[in-house]
């Protein structure tokens, strides 16, 4: 079983990806990344719930539509230091936590999430 399956597929993704938003969106440990995005964020939304759903091993709708991720070229320019990658994972580590999923899995996400995210980086501090 994929961890897209172990997430619940389509639904499961979604769900996440609302989650994390949602909590970027409206808590205030979230403030200098949410100031990062549009005002908008559903945009945001569907390239992450896009991205996670080939990234857990479900259809590659991302790379579909806008070719391989290249993720720390498409966040070059935002200023990304290490409060924006922590106020990312706090959301993502909540949504996570409230997520319905084996937490073995869950685990291995947070961790390879973290790994992504400080990748992002490209700021001192």
């Amino acid at each position: 079983m994929t961890h897209y399956e172990q997430l619940g597929g389509d639904a499961g993704i979604r769900t996440l990806v609302d989650r994390f938003y949602d909590l970027m969106d409206t808590a205030p440990e979230a403030a200098n990344v949410r100031a990062l995005h549009a005002t908008s964020l559903k945009v945001s939304r569907e390239k992450l719930y896009l991205f996670l759903t080939g990234w857990t091993g479900g259809p590659p709708m991302y790379v579909e539509k806008y070719g391989h991720p290249r993720l720390r070229m498409r966040h070059f320019p935002f200023a990304i230091g290490a409060r924006e990658r922590d106020e990312w994972l706090w959301c993502m580590d909540r949504a996570l936590a409230e997520h319905e999923a084996p937490d073995e899995l869950k685990t291995f996400l947070r961790e390879r999430l973290h790994q992504l995210a400080d990748h992002m980086r490209n700021q001192d501090g």
